[in-house]
């Protein structure tokens, strides 16, 4: 019987966790980052369920956005920012969720609009882990599921006419249950941008950084993390 997408983001990101302490790639004492999102969370939930167990101790987590700082001081994990003395700026293994996986493990990530946070996190890690549900495993990136852009509101135009130039389709993204723009835990907004043809992932990640005005971008390419895929005849990949 096929489980659903719901249960295979906790599959995945159950799995991930017990693989991950089985390997000796999450250990008491580590710096954790924990990401954001429907798949992450299972993930921090999991980790919890590892610590007061007593198979894992003195977990120091940094998160990626206000929900998975709430989600960690509800389960009892201690939350630091890379700016504390006890984590000095980097990361033993960070966890996260992924909006779409490419054969090379490319991402796009910041369908929850914490993609700044997820990356300064991200590529401060030592070693880094995506959990996923199958639906998030596709050939190339950004021509279905939009790649996010933070931006400064007030670049708005420009930031988006540059988009437009390197061959995107731009939209704003509106809040829902409230009025306007959806603003980031940072204070910006968000453009979402489409191709209608492949891109190159690693190389866009980096023009769009050239683009005044813009604080970051969703694709995430400069590491290579272990990837966790449940599907649905209830199996996990790992790759």
């Amino acid at each position: 019987m096929a489980i659903s997408k719901d249960e295979q983001k906790i599959l995945a990101a159950r799995s991930a966790i017990d693989a991950l302490i089985c390997d000796g790639k999450i250990f008491s004492g580590m710096k954790i980052g924990l990401g954001t999102g429907s798949t992450a969370l299972p993930a921090v939930k999991r980790l919890a369920e590892r610590i007061a167990d007593g198979t894992l101790s003195d977990i120091k987590a940094v998160v990626t956005s206000f929900q998975t700082d709430n989600c960690c001081r509800e389960l009892g994990i201690p939350v630091f920012t890379l700016n504390d003395s006890a984590i000095g700026g980097s990361l033993d293994l960070s966890i996260d969720g992924a909006d779409e996986i490419d054969g090379e493990n490319n991402l796009i990530k910041g369908g929850g609009a914490a993609l700044l946070l997820e990356k300064i996190v991200a590529y401060n890690s030592a070693s880094y882990a995506i959990v996923a549900d199958e639906s998030k495993s596709v050939a190339t990136l950004g021509t279905k599921f939009p790649l996010p852009v933070e931006i400064i509101g007030a670049a708005r135009v420009p930031v988006e006419k540059a988009l437009v130039r390197l061959g995107a389709r731009c939209v704003l993204r509106e809040g829902v249950r409230k009025c306007g723009p959806v603003i980031t835990d940072n204070g910006n907004w968000i453009l979402d941008c489409l191709w209608d043809s492949p891109v190159d992932p690693r190389k866009m990640e980096e023009e769009i950084c050239r683009i005044a005005g813009v604080v970051e971008n969703g694709f995430f390419t400069k590491l290579r993390p272990t990837v966790f895929i449940a599907h649905s005849d209830g199996s996990v990949e790992r790759r």
